[in-house]
């Protein structure tokens, strides 16, 4: 397999909102693989092809989008992968490892990139939930709307509690186990917080429409 070198090889070595966004994405959904011939790739594979092209664009890459067929009821997945031995080492600087999925700590983000990485570690493995519910013994229904963040590492996701807390100073969030790994928990008010936090001040078309979509309707109801 040849190695096609990225065109930006120093994306990950300097601090940018593009940059935090992408790392928040792989931190959640990347992959790293370093072959038998000693060759070193990074690669993401997801079904939305629009945002994995502008994480292409961010990147300063000019390799091409694969697919990968599914049969029904599966989406078509896309996958870009690089070869670049730097980039693969920075992410390894950061605390990004190739068996990262049960032992990956919080990466260290400086404080005005926070909400790119989250919104991007949001994109690759978060998702919102929200509906109306009957109260016990109550005639009166309540609106609910949680956030989720999704992770086979415990640590990352006390890690990344920790951080909310200190960022918007949230009220909830619990950890519980599921299959195959935890997820993390925020409650409706603290999810209204996240919302402003992540989609506040969006400096790029870095996220996706779908989820803020959704997002922006639950907040509306």
């Amino acid at each position: 397999m040849p190695v096609f070198k990225a065109k930006n090889e120093n994306f990950f070595k300097v601090w940018t909102p593009e940059m935090a966004y992408v790392l928040g994405f792989f931190t959640a959904d990347g992959n790293m693989i370093k072959n038998k011939r000693g060759a070193h790739f990074i690669s993401i594979e997801i079904t939305d092809k629009d945002i994995l092209e502008e994480m292409k664009k961010a990147i300063g890459s000019n390799h091409k989008i694969s697919i990968r067929k599914n049969q029904f009821p599966e989406k078509d997945s896309y996958r870009l992968q690089i070869g670049s031995k730097v980039m693969f080492n920075d992410l390894l600087k950061l605390g990004i490892t190739p068996n990262k999925s049960k032992t990956i700590d919080l990466p260290e983000i400086p404080k005005n990139y926070f909400s790119d990485f989250l919104r991007g570690y949001f994109d690759g493995d978060g998702c919102i939930s929200f509906g109306t519910y009957l109260r016990k013994d109550r005639n009166n229904a309540k609106f609910l709307l949680a956030s989720h963040f999704t992770s086979g590492s415990k640590v990352l996701l006390e890690s990344l509690l920790s951080k909310l807390r200190e960022v918007f100073n949230t009220k909830t969030g619990f950890i519980y186990t599921k299959n195959r790994g935890f997820d993390l928990t925020l409650s409706t008010n603290d999810s209204k917080k996240l919302f402003s936090l992540m989609y506040g001040n969006l400096k790029n078309n870095l996220f996706l429409e779908r989820k803020y979509n959704k997002f922006k309707k639950a907040l509306n109801l």
